[in-house]
C-alpha cells in the first residue's frame, strides 16, 4: 500500500510552449523535498501538445496526469486536480515558471512550524524571455488592506493547507471570475478568518512581461471581485477609489505601465542565467 504524500501539487496547462512546460515541470522534480504527488491538468489543449505532454509526464511515477476536454480556465482545471489530491499540503504551480529545488523544503518547514498560518508564500524573481529582469518583494505578513492594491501573494509561489482549500471549495469557476481567481481566493481566505505569510526570499521564476496587458472584460472582472473581497474583508468603506483602479491603469499608455513597473520590481545587480538558481 502507497503511503499518502505530503504535498499534493496542483498544476493546469494549456498549450504551453514545451520548453517552458518541460522547465517547470523539471523543476518540481527536481525538489530537494521529495514526499509529493504531481497533479497536472491539461485543459482542452490541442490534441498534438497533449500527446507530446503525456509522453513527456511518464518520466516520474509521482506524476498525475488528468485531462479536459474543453478549455474551462484555470480554476476549473486547479480544482480537478484538488478532487484527486490526497496530500496535507497544496503546492501550486504554473506551466511556465520555474521553482527554486528549496522552495518547497522551505514551505513545508514553515507551515509544519507555524500551525498559526493557513498558507505561505515568497518573493519571486521576474522573467521575460530568458531573462531574470526584477524582483518582486512581497509583504511578509499580510493583513486585510494589504489586498487593497493587488494580491498580496503570487499564486503559483504559495502553498495552502488542504483544510483550508476545502473549507473554502476550491477557486470559483463562473466567467466573472477569469485571470482574477486567485485575488478571489485569497481575500475569501482572509474573510474566513485565515492568515498567509510570505517567506522573505525568492523562491519561484515567475514569468511576467515588463507590461501584462489586460483585457477590458478581465479589468471589470477584476473591479468586481475588489467590490465583494473588500466588503467580506469588511475594509470596503474609504477605499472606493481602489476598486476602479483596474479600469484607470487600463486608460494609461502601455509606456505608462511599462516605466512604471520597471522602476518598482527591477534589480540593477548581474544575475545568472534564468533557472541557474533552480538547479
Amino acid at each position: 500500500m502507497n503511503q499518502t504524500p505530503k504535498i499534493s501539487v496542483l498544476m493546469g496547462i494549456y498549450n504551453e510552449k514545451r520548453k517552458n512546460a518541460k522547465a517547470a515541470i523539471d523543476s518540481v522534480l527536481k525538489q530537494t523535498f521529495t514526499d509529493f504527488e504531481f497533479l497536472i491538468c491539461d485543459d482542452g489543449s490541442d490534441p498534438a501538445f497533449y500527446e507530446w505532454l503525456k509522453k513527456y509526464c511518464k518520466k516520474d511515477k509521482r506524476i498525475r496526469l488528468i485531462r479536459q476536454r474543453e478549455n474551462k480556465g484555470l480554476a476549473a482545471a486547479l480544482n480537478r486536480c484538488f478532487v484527486y489530491a490526497s496530500g496535507n499540503l497544496i503546492a501550486r504551480m504554473d506551466a511556465d515558471d520555474i521553482c527554486v529545488r528549496t522552495r518547497f523544503e522551505k514551505q513545508e518547514a514553515f507551515l509544519r512550524k507555524h500551525s498559526e498560518y493557513a498558507m505561505v508564500g515568497c518573493n519571486v524573481y521576474l522573467v521575460a524571455g530568458s531573462k531574470v529582469w526584477g524582483e518582486r518583494r512581497m509583504e511578509e505578513v499580510p493583513k486585510e488592506s494589504s489586498f487593497l492594491k493587488t494580491s498580496a501573494f503570487v499564486h503559483p509561489a504559495v502553498m495552502i493547507r488542504r483544510e483550508v482549500m476545502k473549507t473554502l471549495s476550491g477557486y470559483r469557476e463562473q466567467k466573472r471570475f477569469l485571470r482574477v481567481e486567485d485575488y478571489d481566493f485569497f481575500m475569501r481566505m482572509y474573510a474566513a478568518g485565515y492568515r498567509g505569510y510570505n517567506l522573505q526570499e525568492p523562491l519561484l521564476f515567475y514569468r511576467e512581461e515588463a507590461v501584462a496587458k489586460q483585457t477590458y472584460r478581465c479589468r471589470v472582472n477584476e473591479c468586481l471581485v475588489r467590490l465583494h473581497g473588500f466588503w467580506n474583508m469588511g475594509i470596503l468603506r474609504g477605499n472606493l477609489r481602489y476598486v476602479g483602479k483596474p479600469l484607470a491603469v487600463g486608460l494609461l499608455p502601455d509606456w505608462v505601465i511599462r516605466e512604471v513597473h520597471v522602476k518598482r520590481y527591477a534589480i540593477h545587480r548581474k544575475m545568472g542565467k534564468q533557472g541557474d538558481d533552480a538547479k
